[in-house]
């Protein structure tokens, strides 16, 4: 019997579509036999075709192997966006290792934690001060042994590496020349015929993400050669009109994320498309890139859509290139996509997944309909239920309310070392994801939000998503974020935090005025404050955990400057 969802499944998609099982690296070596010369990546203007970047990847996987990586070894790629990370992610694979995906702006001591935690022995980096650094502490602290470094200037074209070692000197570090440091030309200085390990795609480790972390420690979800081979073929199911080899993808969101991992990276070699490479989002960066390259698919954040809509000069740049767009990691404003896609031509479908999920679970269709406030429907071989948070077992009623559960071939085999926080979430072979939302009669799924972001007012439940998306309908808003705090008469009540269009101009009591037909009284805010900027996650997410310890910081300085007062008899 059909899933509810498959009869809202766009023209040409599946949810039966056959999932193989292999390693991970098949996706290069299929890419490079079918596409070959046909262009693979361009960073900054320095291209590699398929061949090229299939004939790095065998020589650093040699390399990798010569320094000790085998099955089961972890190695860390700490590396923005540049072709190293692309060819060291397979290589590491291809050597039998595991990736642990990290973060070049961690803090010391968040790099310091996953270290430990993955019992990271061989990190590849960079030469570049921002980075370099933090990496040699952990070695001289012995908490690695070996340091792969990836020079910028060997991957920049001729003219640019010229400049950058003339004006950019002060930006590389001095790196030592010893037994602790490999440099990237002596990694792959061999004949490149690698003895690749043997690999049991449904047990065998492929990578380590870490999550976020934004309460305690991050966790390590552990995810399998299958685990991440399958999404990348979930999310080429989904795309079925896009053309095999003649699709060209930004990848300005971060490699290190899985979002970008599977959806940038796994998803062009997949599909065999041309990859655009940028180490970190520049607006106008952005712009020129697409528009000089004519690229096809573009994959973001809201905040991304955002800063588009609202570039003053967006006119001078042709974007009509785009085919799809995919936004993912936070809700998408529907006033967002409409503007994006009114000013593109393009298809904005918003998709939501999680690192545990290799990440994608649902995407809104492509060419079918699109639900306002939706986060889509099921990708092909994916199953979600959604049941009681208290009552494990018990499945809801359509329509109804409850956590939001995830079956399928992407779901990860567990957190490393974390044997209760795994046996929390796997249930029977479901992912409890933490979020609450409910499933429409046409099999739409709708996220209401965070269980942990919940706000308790008064004995109601109030969810901050339904707050923020009332607010973002307000033409001056450009980005809210909403947190319970304290509150002596309901408990706790919620507080807004806006940032306003260039401009524009509003006032708390108008913005509750806007509100008041929007939301029930019980969810209107009690506090409106209003910021230039909003703090986001380094991947570009709106993030509230900053703003609830700001709140907790600022009631412990009123207490304190009370109990000061009292003592003085004021």
């Amino acid at each position: 019997m059909p899933y509810l969802w498959e009869k809202s499944y766009a023209s040409g998609v599946s949810w039966s579509e056959p999932i193989a099982d292999a390693p991970l690296w098949s996706l290069l070596d299929n890419a490079v036999k079918q596409h070959g010369e046909k262009p693979a990546i361009d960073f900054l203007g320095r291209k590699y075709s398929y061949t090229d970047l299939g004939a790095l990847v065998d020589k650093a996987a040699e390399g990798f192997r010569q320094i000790g990586v085998r099955h089961g070894i972890r190695v860390g790629i700490c590396l923005p966006n540049t072709p190293y990370s692309v060819v060291c992610y397979f290589a590491v694979l291809k050597a039998g290792g595991t990736v642990v995906n990290m973060n070049p702006l961690y803090s010391e001591r968040e790099l310091e934690q996953i270290v430990e935690d993955a019992e990271i022995k061989i990190m590849v980096s960079m030469d570049l001060r921002q980075l370099y650094p933090k990496v040699a502490k952990l070695l001289k602290g012995q908490l690695l042994r070996t340091v792969v470094i990836c020079p910028m200037i060997d991957i920049l074209p001729a003219i640019k590496g010229v400049l950058f070692s003339i004006l950019q000197r002060s930006k590389i570090s001095d790196i030592s020349e010893d037994l602790q440091h490999v440099q990237f030309d002596k990694l792959v200085d061999n004949n490149g015929l690698v003895n690749m390990a043997e690999v049991d795609p449904v047990k065998d480790i492929a990578v380590l993400q870490y999550t976020g972390g934004t309460t305690g420690l991050p966790k390590g979800a552990m995810l399998t050669h299958a685990n991440v081979l399958a999404n990348a073929q979930q999310i080429k199911y989904w795309m079925p009109s896009i053309d095999g080899g003649d699709e060209s993808v930004l990848g300005v969101i971060p490699l290190f994320h899985s979002f970008a991992m599977t959806t940038v990276m796994n998803l062009s070699l997949i599909s065999g498309s041309q990859m655009y490479l940028l180490p970190r989002f520049d607006l106008k960066q952005v712009l020129e890139t697409l528009s000089k390259n004519k690229v096809t698919l573009m994959m973001g954040v809201p905040t991304i859509f955002i800063a588009i809509n609202g570039y003053d000069d967006l006119q001078d740049y042709d974007l009509t290139s785009l085919k799809v767009c995919i936004s993912g990691g936070a809700p998408l404003p529907i006033a967002v996509k409409e503007e994006f896609e009114k000013q593109t031509g393009c298809s904005l479908v918003e998709g939501y997944g999680l690192s545990e999920c290799s990440p994608v679970v649902t995407c809104n269709p492509i060419g079918a309909k699109n639900k306002q406030g939706s986060i889509g429907l099921p990708l092909p071989g994916t199953v979600v239920e959604v049941r009681s948070p208290d009552e494990k077992q018990a499945l809801k009623p359509l329509g109804e309310k409850g956590e939001v559960c995830v079956i399928g071939p992407q779901v990860m085999a567990g957190y490393l070392g974390r044997e209760e926080a795994t046996a929390k979430s796997m249930i029977n072979g479901r992912f409890h994801t933490g979020d609450v939302g409910y499933i429409d009669e046409d099999g739409y799924i709708f996220l209401v939000d965070r269980i942990k972001d919940l706000i308790l007012c008064g004995g109601y439940n109030v969810y901050p998503r339904v707050i923020e998306e009332a607010i973002q309908l307000h033409d001056a808003v450009q980005e809210v974020t909403v947190i319970g705090v304290p509150d002596d008469y309901r408990g706790e009540a919620p507080k807004a935090f806006v940032k306003l269009k260039p401009g524009a101009a509003l006032t708390d009591k108008q913005l509750l005025k806007f509100l008041k037909d929007r939301l029930s009284p019980i969810e209107m805010p009690d506090f409106v404050e209003f910021r230039e900027e909003l703090p986001k996650t380094m991947v570009g997410k709106l993030s509230k955990k900053e703003l609830i310890a700001e709140e907790a910081a600022q009631r412990e300085a009123n207490k304190l400057i009370v109990g000061l007062a009292d003592n003085e008899g004021v």
